[in-house]
Order: C-alpha cells, then structure tokens, then sequence
C-alpha cells in the first residue's frame, strides 16, 4: 500500500521537528485568523445590515493574495524567508491590536474594519508563499503529499472550530476579543518561526534575481509548463464558483434561518468539519478514483449543497449538506495545492505556490464580492444557483486542462552537458541575447527530427526565452538552426541553469538525430546600440 493510502502516513510527518513546529504555530495561527475573520463579518452584518459589506470582508482577507502573491513568492525564492515571515507576523500583529483597542473603545466603524482586516490579509500574503516553500523543505519529497493533507486538515480544523469558538467569544464577552486572539496566534507564530527557521538559499554564482524580473519569470513559468497551466486554470474556476458559499454563510444564516453569530458560527463549523473530516481519507480516494473523477466529484458535490443552502430552510437538510460541501471543497483545493507543488522545481517553488494562492484565493475574493452585490441586486436563492451552475460547468475544462502530479524527473534539476566558448564575460544586464543551436541531422529523417525539436519550445520559453524558433539553413538542407532570445545575459545563465532532467532527456532525444562525427553547434549574439 502506498504512502498516500495508509491513514498513519499523514500524522507520520509530524515526526520531523521541522515540520512538526510549522504545522502546530500554522494551526494555532489559522485558528486565529478563522475567528478574526467572522468576527468581522458578523459584526458588519450587524453594524450595517448589508450582505454586500458582509461579503466584501472576505474580499478584504484575500483579495491582497491576488495583488501580493508573486511579488511575496520571488522574495521567498530570493530572499531571507525567516525574516520575511517575522516582520509580516509583527505588522499583522500591530494591525490587529489597532483594531481590537477601536472596538473596546466603541470607535470602530465600518471603514476602520475593512481597512484593518485588509492590512492583515496583505500580511499573509506576503509570509504565505515563504511559509508554503519552509513546509516543502521540511519534509523529504515522497511525503510532500501527506505533509499537504496534514497542513490542510489544521486549516480547515481552524475554519470548522475558529468561528464556532468566534460565536462563542462574541456572545460571552464581546467581538474584540477574537482580534486579541488572532494578535496572540501570530506573535506565537513569529516566535515559533524564529526558533525553527526555514532553511537558508543555497549560495549561486549567478547574478541575483531582480523583482520584476523575478515576478516574470514566474508568470512565464506558469504560462509555458502545461502541468502548471492545468492546475492553475482549474483552480480560479473552483475557487471562483465555490466562494460563493463561504461568503454568503453570514446573510443564508441571520436571513434564511434566523440565526445569531453563535449560529453562524456553527454553519461555517459544518463546512470546516467537513472538511477536516475528508482529509483523513483524501489519500485512499486519491489512489482509487484518480485525480480527475475526484475532481469532477468535488465539483458535483459542492453545487449540490449550494442548490440545498439557496432553496432550503431546514437546518437538518443545510447542515449535511454544508458538511459535504467543505468536505468537496477540501479534496479539490488540496488537489490542486498538492499537483502545483510536485509539478515544480526548487528554484521557483515559491512563486508557483504563490500563483496558485493567486488564482485560488484572488477568485475566492472576487467571486465573494460578485456573488455578495448578485445577492443584493436579485436574491439570494439566485446568487447561490447562478454559483451552483458555474461550478458544474467546471467539468467542460477536464478535456482542455488535464490535470496530473509532477515526476521527480520533472522538477530535478540537471547538470548541463555542453559549455560554450565567449571571447569576454558580457555585462549581466547586456541584452538582449541571441542564442543560435545547429544541428546537421541525418538524410530522411527531417519530419522526425521537427517532431523532437518542437518540444524543446515549451522548456526554453518556460526557463527565461521570450523568442523561440526553428530554421532550415536554405545552402544545407540537412542543417538546422534552433534560435531563441532571452532578456539580458543574467536571464540566459538562468536559463541554463533551470533545464530538468525532463529537459535533458528532451534535448538527448534532439541530438540522436545527428550525423555521425556532428557535434551540435553553438553561438551567442548580444544586442548592441
């Protein structure tokens, strides 16, 4: 039985005190975060009375993934990932504190509640993809899976215990305390970092990355790696479709059932539960059904329990179906969470984690705004079955987006096995560069050798090129030449330093169509004035 079937595999990961550190401060902070969260939500429902304002605090939680993700990722990758996610802890600290002495001085409206909640949502995303890339150095390649399961199951513990514990603060001694809370799980959190710290870069020759080229090179990345693409396309449509839900719990619990925040609370909880419930299995139902009938499951399971929330009134229908909503939504986003991070490199982990908290978390921020004002323009019945057919109709993007994990020999990286001969070192910054392969292949076998060389398009665009073609030399028929342009010559070392074992047997299977005693040639140009 494999590792991902066996139920122990999971917890089997706490054993490494690495892990075992950023998984218990993760739950605690998670918990945290969970409760401020509702807290915020149940009072702008009070406060105002508005599903829109209601809904935009989830929009205030995520929407900084999508504006902070990749900038945040390339400064994981780049640089000091423990100081990094300190100084974020201690700013979403501070800002959480502001918040909390408003509201126990009875001056917090409105404004000061979205702004604060804000300033804590870009605080997480800029430690989250840091954190994501420490959790993947934490534990050997062949447990990444059930390390993702593991963290999955602590964050959606927290979104099933936090607003019922949030509930309960609010109605026993008040909303402010929640944000005291999420205050004490972070500064936990910072400390708990500083103690057990992510590993350190390895050191490199290479000229540094810059932001923007850093942010880049992850978007081209993500553009150019099919396995990525899949992923990530998937991802903003679930996301999207499924925020629906979450956002809405507050309005479909005070409106369609009449409950208080300990009641809303509690709905939030059966999703959470749900959720947490389904992690203990997602490895089995992994090995049984495969990635896409699980997928299309989860996809089925949570428009179902939408159509129930928009045309029940029975708590004893909602709650189940609530349940096997957070439990669909669980299997499908650890899914994606778990193909994204097998399917990348070391170089670029963080970025890509940071893409797929992008698509996912940026979807869910602006699908929770757009089905909070659709809730108020029509109903609420409408904006939950609009939702519920989006959702199905996810399953149109299994034939086109194909989704599968990463092999080793994907994401190794190789050491390169040509070198070339420049008469001087150009600058880092020159460019940009040309680079020119020849190749004199064999007689008859032209078709072939197009076939092979053509799939050496998507790794050189993915790894830096912005220009990639092949030509046929019009004085040798048998000669070609493959030629593709990179920004600078900082971005071509780069280049040749992020090629794949994939990669390198891509380009054996180029060279074997070479004539006897040909060797391939090589030429770089740099741009001049």
């Amino acid at each position: 039985m494999s590792a991902a079937a066996r139920p122990q595999a999971t917890w089997r990961t706490l054993r490494l005190p690495a892990f075992r550190a950023l998984w218990t401060s993760g739950a605690l902070y998670f918990v945290g975060n969970a409760m401020q969260t509702m807290a915020a939500a149940w009072l702008m429902v009070e406060v105002t009375g508005s599903s829109f304002l209601a809904a935009l605090v989830q929009t205030a939680v995520f929407l900084p993934m999508f504006l902070l993700s990749l900038p945040a990722g390339v400064l994981a990758d780049i640089a000091d990932r423990r100081r990094l996610i300190v100084a974020s802890l201690v700013v979403q600290a501070a800002a959480g504190a502001l918040l909390a002495a408003l509201l126990f001085a009875g001056v917090a409206g409105p404004a000061w509640l979205l702004v604060l909640v804000f300033v804590g949502g870009c605080c997480t995303a800029m430690l989250s993809p840091a954190w994501n890339s420490a959790v993947a150095d934490a534990v050997p390649r062949d447990e990444l899976p059930d390390a993702i399961t593991a963290i999955s199951i602590a964050y959606n513990a927290a979104r099933a215990v936090g607003p019922a514990l949030a509930g309960a603060l609010a109605a026993l001694a008040g909303s402010a305390w929640n944000f005291v809370v999420a205050v004490v799980a972070a500064l936990v959190m910072a400390q708990a970092i500083r103690r057990w710290p992510p590993k350190p870069h390895p050191p490199s020759r290479l000229p540094a990355e810059r932001l923007w080229g850093g942010m880049l090179a992850g978007l081209r990345f993500a553009r150019h790696s099919p396995l990525v693409l899949a992923q990530l396309v998937r991802t903003v449509a679930y996301g999207a479709a499924g925020s629906a839900l979450w956002a809405l719990l507050p309005v479909i619990g005070q409106r369609q059932l009449g409950l208080g925040a300990a009641g809303v609370g509690l709905l939030v909880g059966c999703m959470g539960g749900g959720a947490v419930a389904a992690g203990f299995v997602i490895g089995r139902l992994r090995a049984v059904a495969g990635l896409e009938r699980l997928i299309a499951g989860s996809c089925v399971v949570f428009a179902a329990a939408m159509l129930v929330a928009a045309h029940s009134t029975q708590k004893a229908a909602i709650y189940p179906a609530l349940a096997a909503g957070g439990a669909a939504w669980m299997v499908a986003m650890s899914t994606f969470n778990t193909a994204t991070q097998t399917s990348v490199p070391p170089w670029v982990r963080a970025r890509m984690l940071a893409m797929h908290m992008l698509c996912a978390l940026g979807s869910f921020a602006i699908g929770s705004a757009f089905w909070g004002a659709l809730s108020d323009i029509a109903t609420l019945a409408f904006a939950l079955t609009s939702a519920a057919l989006c959702m199905a109709g996810g399953l149109l993007l299994i034939k086109p987006f194909p989704l599968r994990m990463g092999q080793a020999h994907e994401v190794t990286l190789a050491t390169r096995w040509d070198d070339f001969v420049i008469a001087s070192e150009p600058d880092p910054e020159a460019g940009p560069v040309a680079v020119e392969i020849g190749y004199r292949i064999r007689d008859g076998e032209s078709e072939a050798f197009l076939d092979a060389l053509s799939r050496l398009r998507g790794p050189r665009r993915r790894d830096g090129a912005t220009f990639w073609r092949i030509y046929r030399d019009l004085a040798d028929p048998s000669r070609y030449v493959e030629r593709f342009i990179v920004t600078s010559w900082a971005d071509y070392l780069h280049q040749r330093a992020r090629a794949t074992l994939a990669d390198q047997a891509l380009e054996a299977a180029v060279r074997s169509f070479l004539r006897p005693g040909e060797a391939v040639s090589m030429q770089h140009f740099v741009a001049e004035r």
